[in-house]
């Protein structure tokens, strides 16, 4: 099955973006080309920006503790189960110290003046060529493993956040509730009655070869199957599809 996933608001789709990034940068790091790094480098560039331009930390420990407040609330009521409640409780703490008590994310980045020329030239096409800086060349050719525990440095003061976002979107999508469910001659169409998501999840075959559009506010859930023709352009799909559809929200 191939999972899909729909944020119903912009909170969560920043948290996916940078869900992606991270899981972007674990992958390249740890690969032995000067290819891979090159990637790691550039989407560190891209995680820092999206931090800079926005209150990310602020958003993160906002969530969590919205997270702390409602599931404290839950000590009260009879059936739950204690013991993973608290180890809940205590992840959320223990995310939430070290995310607030940090200093500023990506620090070493605003302090290197070597890492803020870099990130300069990767902003111009072909600009970390060796003709054009010869530093970074020169850190290309070190030994991977030096290559490796540098990056992970400079994304150390950026893990704490990713701990945080983590957290939060374990929590949101354990909270789904799972159907299965048909789109009948490609379309599926489910209305909510006020009710509001804050993720949909829908899983698809492989070996159906579409994937879902979806939309959906506080009155439908949309989710319409296209495939694609010989030139990647999507094409509505006109049999039925079975799918499996989550609908989540804390």
């Amino acid at each position: 099955m191939i999972l899909y996933e729909y944020p119903c608001n912009e909170r969560v789709r920043a948290l996916l973006r940078v869900e992606h990034l991270f899981s972007r940068i674990f992958f390249f790091v740890e690969g032995g080309q000067v290819q891979h790094h090159q990637i790691a480098v550039s989407t560190l560039f891209e995680l820092f920006e999206i931090c800079e331009r926005s209150d990310l930390r602020g958003a993160v420990l906002q969530d969590l503790e919205r997270q702390r407040t409602a599931l404290s609330a839950l000590r009260r009521i009879e059936g739950v189960d204690a013991s993973a409640l608290e180890a809940t409780l205590d992840d959320i703490q223990r995310t939430s110290s070290a995310l607030s008590g940090q200093g500023r994310i990506g620090q070493v980045l605003r302090d290197s003046e070597w890492l803020s020329s870099l990130r300069g030239r990767l902003a111009v096409p072909g600009g970390s060529s060796p003709a054009d800086m010869p530093s970074y060349y020169a850190w290309q050719i070190k030994p991977s493993e030096a290559r490796c525990d540098d990056i992970k440095t400079w994304l150390g003061s950026f893990l704490p956040l990713y701990d945080g976002l983590a957290l939060i979107l374990r929590l949101l999508r354990e909270s789904a509730h799972v159907t299965d469910v048909q789109a009948v001659q490609g379309a599926y169409q489910e209305m909510l009655a006020g009710k509001t998501f804050q993720l949909l999840r829908v899983w698809v075959a492989r070996d159906a070869g579409v994937f879902p559009e979806i939309s959906a506010n506080k009155y439908v859930i949309w989710v319409r199957f296209s495939q694609q023709d010989n030139e990647l352009r999507p094409l509505p799909v006109a049999r039925d599809i079975p799918f499996r559809l989550a609908r989540c929200n804390l």
